[in-house]
Parts: structure tokens; C-alpha cells; sequence
């Protein structure tokens, strides 16, 4: 099970950390592709850049979620 994070005597819930993490790694692929112009594939900017956070984060939780 899961258990929220104490920061300063705030409670964060796991999925803010896999969240960022998420998002990270979307950002780091969009920079990836746009620097090798494989962006130009790309048919909806923002439907894509929505379905690879969404899969970074369903795999984050799956390899980091106990």
C-alpha cells in the first residue's frame, strides 16, 4: 500500500511525486523528438503530449508503487 509523504508537516499524496516524475520524463521526450524532428509526426500536439503523461504515469506507478 501506498503512504503519503511528510514534507514539512505537510501530507503529499504518492501520486504528486509520480506526477512529477511523469511529467518529467513526457518533457524529456518531447525534447527528444523535437530536437531529432521527429515532432513533424506528430498529428494533435496536446492529445499527444496528454496519452505520454498519462503512460508515464500509469508506468511509474507500476514499477514505483508498492
Amino acid at each position: 500500500m501506498l503512504h503519503e509523504l511528510a514534507l514539512g508537516g505537510l501530507l503529499f499524496s504518492p501520486l504528486v511525486v509520480f506526477a512529477l516524475l511523469a511529467l518529467l520524463m513526457a518533457l524529456a521526450t518531447r525534447l527528444l523528438l523535437h530536437k531529432l524532428a521527429l515532432g513533424k509526426w506528430i498529428w494533435k500536439d496536446a492529445w499527444f503530449d496528454v496519452s505520454l503523461f498519462v503512460c508515464y504515469l500509469a508506468l511509474a506507478v507500476y514499477l514505483l508503487g508498492d
